[in-house]
């Protein structure tokens, strides 16, 4: 089998890793960070078309504010260090979730970094901010109800293509690989439609300890894999 086109991550691990090396929190993020960058130049190394990364879902606004405010002022560092390397390296950036609830300095700055390598072709970096895919499958059910009630769509016409096309993805092909680090056997809440019949490969290793390598590594298992979707 070839290697996946769209690859979706669950970076998971970033407080464990500072935890075990007596840091805090926000330094676990940060070196999770530094993963990222290495994930995206192996994605677009391997031929992978998308790479769509879990980075801030609906549930993390439960943690501390200082936490809260930690990570929005590293992904804007992170926006700003990184826009004219992802335009160099042909790489565009788009984002999915509740986008109208991140604060307004993230939304700017994430606006303008979508609008500056909307040209890119070589990969889709798919940002998930304040996503979840329950909230997700809501905001959909809403917009279609909204159509149904105005007559744009008849709703015996309604079948799964067509309610994909409501979601947050509605312009993407569903994920063929996810990767989950730390081990963990759960979902967590992140693109539940779209992972029906995705492959799954889970490391126990940390976020920020996950390399070039395992990357590979991943795409080496999925080769070797056989899809059947239920044959």
């Amino acid at each position: 089998m070839d290697n996946p086109k769209h690859v979706a991550i669950i970076m998971d691990g970033n407080g464990r890793w500072a935890a075990q090396k007596g840091l805090p929190r926000i330094a676990g993020h940060s070196a999770g960070a530094k993963s990222v960058e290495e994930v995206i130049k192996a994605a677009k190394e391997s031929g992978v078309r998308i790479l769509t990364l879990y980075a801030f879902s609906t549930e993390n606004w439960k943690r501390p504010k200082h936490e809260v405010d930690a990570l929005f002022k590293l992904l804007e560092n992170y926006i700003d260090s990184q826009t004219d390397i992802l335009i160099k390296n042909d790489i565009r950036l788009s984002v999915i979730g509740r986008i109208e609830g991140l604060p307004d300095s993230v939304r700017r700055k994430l606006k303008s970094v979508m609008d500056r390598t909307k040209s890119g072709s070589s990969l889709l970096l798919n940002l998930a901010l304040n996503y979840g895919a329950r909230t997700e499958i809501v905001d959909a059910v809403r917009a279609v109800a909204k159509d149904c009630v105005s007559g744009h769509v008849n709703p015996d016409d309604m079948d799964e293509k067509a309610f994909s096309g409501y979601l947050y993805t509605k312009d993407l092909p569903d994920p063929d690989l996810l990767i989950r680090t730390s081990g963990e056997m759960r979902l967590s809440n992140f693109l539940l439609w779209q992972l029906s019949y995705s492959e799954i490969f889970i490391s126990k290793k940390l976020w920020p300890d996950f390399k070039k390598s395992d990357f590979v590594e991943a795409l080496d298992e999925y080769r070797n894999r056989q899809r059947r979707y239920g044959k």
